[in-house]
C-alpha cells in the first residue's frame, strides 16, 4: 500500500537557501530536448527547471533548431548539439553530450526529442555513459521501448516519468494492465532497472528501487494537457541538480507541480489552464508549502 506525500515530510528534506549562496551553490542543470516541431517542449521544461530553485540551467538542443529555441530563452542558456537531417539529435552529438555532464550536476533526456533511429541510438549510448544524475523523460523513455534492461545497466541514478502509455511500452504490456494497478507496474519497473519511477496521471505513484511507493495527493484534470509533463521533468531536473536524492526529489517534484496545477486551475479553471500557467504558479506553490516554515 502506497504512503501519501504530505507537506510535513517534505519540509525537512527542502534544498537548502544559504544567504551567501551564488549560482554555482544551487547546481546547474542540463536538459537535453527538443526536435522539429517540438520546440515548445525544450523551452517549457528550461522555464519549470528555473523556476525550481536551481542556480544555472542549459538546454541541450539539436543544432538546427537552436537558434529558434535560444530566442526563446531568457533565463537558460542554449547549447547546439551535431543533428540528423531531420532536425533530431544525431548518435554523433553522443560525445559531446557526455562532456557538457562534466561540467553540470543533473540531467534530463527526452522532452520533445523525436524517435528517429539514429535519435534512438543517442538516448541508448548517452545513458549508457552518463554519470550525473537522470531523468529520462516522453521521447526519452519511447526512444529505449519495450526494453527496460538496457536501463538497469546504466551508470547513475535514474528517475524515469512515464504517463500510462509509455509505462506499457517499457513493460510490453496494454495501458488497460497498468492502469488496473498502477503501483504493481511502478513497482515492477523500478525494482527492475534500480531506479525511482514516477507513474504519471490521475493519483501519480512514485516507487523507489525497493518498490516501496507513495502516492501524491495534489492535481487535477487541467494538468491533462500537452506540455504539463515537460515541466515536470524541468522541474525534478532542476531538484536533482540542487543535489537532492533521487526519491526525494521525486516526491517533492510531483507534489509542487499538483499543486502549481491546483493554483492555476483557481486562475484559469481546469479547462482553460495551459502549461504555461502551471510554471507560472510554481512560485506561489513554493510558498504554499513552506508557510509553516
Amino acid at each position: 500500500m502506497a504512503t501519501q506525500i504530505t507537506r510535513e515530510e517534505l519540509l525537512p528534506i527542502l534544498p537548502a537557501r544559504p544567504s551567501t549562496g551564488h549560482k554555482g551553490t544551487f547546481g546547474h542543470v542540463l536538459i537535453l530536448a527538443g526536435s522539429r516541431g517540438f520546440t515548445g517542449a525544450a523551452k517549457l521544461a528550461a522555464e519549470a527547471a528555473g523556476r525550481s530553485g536551481v542556480g544555472l540551467v542549459t538546454v541541450g538542443v539539436p543544432g538546427t533548431v537552436a537558434d529558434c529555441i535560444a530566442a526563446a530563452l531568457v533565463e537558460a542558456m542554449s547549447l547546439a548539439l551535431p543533428d540528423t537531417l531531420q532536425e533530431t539529435f544525431s548518435t554523433s552529438a553522443v560525445a559531446q553530450a557526455l562532456d557538457a555532464t562534466q561540467t553540470r550536476d543533473a540531467v534530463v533526456l527526452g522532452p520533445g526529442i523525436s524517435q528517429h533511429a539514429d535519435t534512438r541510438r543517442f538516448v541508448h549510448e548517452f545513458i549508457a555513459g552518463c554519470t550525473a544524475p537522470l531523468v529520462v523523460d516522453a521521447d526519452g523513455l519511447n526512444c529505449i521501448g519495450p526494453a527496460p534492461g538496457a536501463l538497469a545497466a546504466a551508470k547513475t541514478r535514474l528517475v524515469l516519468t512515464p504517463h500510462p502509455g509509455e509505462m506499457a511500452r517499457l513493460l510490453n504490456c496494454s495501458v488497460e494492465q497498468v492502469q488496473r494497478d498502477r503501483e504493481a507496474a511502478v513497482k515492477l519497473l523500478s525494482t527492475t532497472c534500480g531506479c525511482v519511477t514516477i507513474l504519471k496521471g490521475n493519483g501519480t505513484v512514485v516507487a523507489d528501487a525497493e518498490g516501496t511507493c507513495w502516492l501524491n495527493p495534489t492535481g487535477n484534470s487541467g494538468l491533462a494537457k500537452g506540455g504539463t509533463g515537460d515541466v515536470l521533468a524541468g522541474l525534478l531536473g532542476g531538484l536533482l541538480a540542487q543535489r537532492m536524492e533521487p526519491c526525494a526529489a521525486a516526491r517533492l517534484a510531483v507534489y509542487l507541480h499538483g499543486l502549481a496545477g491546483d493554483l492555476a486551475a483557481r486562475d484559469h479553471t481546469e479547462r482553460g489552464m495551459v502549461a504555461r500557467d502551471v510554471i507560472a504558479a510554481i512560485p506561489a506553490a513554493w510558498r504554499e508549502l513552506e508557510r509553516t516554515r
